[in-house]
């Protein structure tokens, strides 16, 4: 590992980087870190000290004068969401393909270790269980295909130049502070507790038994923090290419299984009376309906000595108590 760290954060007021970037600087106080947005959908300009510069990684040539000379890039920035690459289907090929091949370029020239998520989005209907990242990829929808664009870009990129993880995703869930500002995002979990404290019916896409795999945005930071420091001593070593990682959990409930038990802790926590209506799937053909969805995290636990911490009830349950 160098004498003092020098990494850069794409994407840093958003959902994930945001988190990354907060735990970076309690983790490491001594680091140098870059961070950088376009703020398209940032939710901050600040974390702690650290000023996120206004970067756009479509802007290859300031893009790398930004960077500089660091050590690894945690490439965070996309168009993220099934409904938004579908409804901006050029923004999100520009920013997700091409930004992306602009990070990975700039690694191939620095040297510089890169993380990457590439999704679960990538693999469409699932046909092997447990999941891993050897599984067929076959996405079903805009947003997973511009991510395998860009995981089999950096597949050619990193060969003999630099060290990459990439991130195989699940379904996000959570929330976490930055200078006491609440930072999330309407993912399914998130969506359901936001409508629970409001009153308002829990709307459970058709047919509901779809199961998801569910993985707090808090424990993929760390997994992102543990990546780093991995990264740090496989460059120092010369290690070059990409190793790949299923960052998730050993909880794969259905859609409808997550509403009602925010409709059950809703009631027990906060004395809120909710219903529970299964409705018309907006995105039939664009997602997966399987009833099943166990992934296999032992790559990461072993080599990057990652475990999940948090639960999708206990989760539900604090943030009901605390905001009710």
């Amino acid at each position: 590992m160098t004498e003092t760290p020098h990494v850069a954060i794409t994407g840093a007021a958003g959902y994930i980087g945001s988190c990354v970037a907060s735990k970076l600087q309690t983790r490491y106080p001594d680091w140098e870190l870059t961070a950088i947005d376009n703020f398209y959908r940032g939710q901050t300009r600040q974390v702690g000290n650290l000023s996120i510069e206004h970067v756009d990684i479509r802007n290859r040539d300031r893009l790398e004068t930004t960077l500089g000379d660091v050590d690894v890039v945690l490439h965070l920035a996309a168009i993220s969401g099934v409904d938004d690459c579908g409804e901006q289907r050029d923004l999100a090929y520009e920013v997700n393909v091409g930004g992306t091949n602009n990070v990975a370029w700039f690694c191939r020239k620095r040297g510089a270790g890169l993380v990457f998520p590439f999704s679960m989005a990538t693999i469409g209907d699932p046909v092997e269980f447990p999941i891993t990242v050897d599984h067929p990829r076959d996405p079903m929808n805009w947003y997973g295909r511009t991510k395998l664009l860009s995981e089999h870009a950096i597949e050619d990129f990193a060969d003999g130049a630099f060290p990459a993880h990439l991130f195989m995703i699940s379904n996000l869930y959570g929330a976490h502070d930055v200078d006491g500002q609440r930072i999330s995002k309407p993912t399914v979990t998130n969506f359901f507790v936001e409508r629970a404290l409001a009153g308002e019916t829990l709307t459970v896409y058709a047919p509901g038994s779809q199961s998801r795999n569910f993985v707090h945005v808090d424990d993929v930071a760390e997994a992102y923090l543990h990546s780093t420091e991995r990264l740090l001593e496989e460059r120092a070593d010369g290690e070059t290419g990409v190793t790949k990682f299923e960052v998730a959990s050993d909880e794969d409930p259905s859609v409808r299984w997550v509403a009602e038990t925010v409709q059950r802790v809703a009631r027990e926590v906060a004395g809120l009376d909710v219903d529970v209506q299964v409705v018309e799937n907006p995105r039939s053909g664009d997602e997966t309906l399987v009833e099943s969805f166990g992934i296999d995290t032992t790559r990461a636990a072993e080599y990057l000595d990652w475990e999940p911490q948090h639960t999708v009830e206990q989760t539900v349950r604090d943030a009901i108590r605390d905001r009710a």
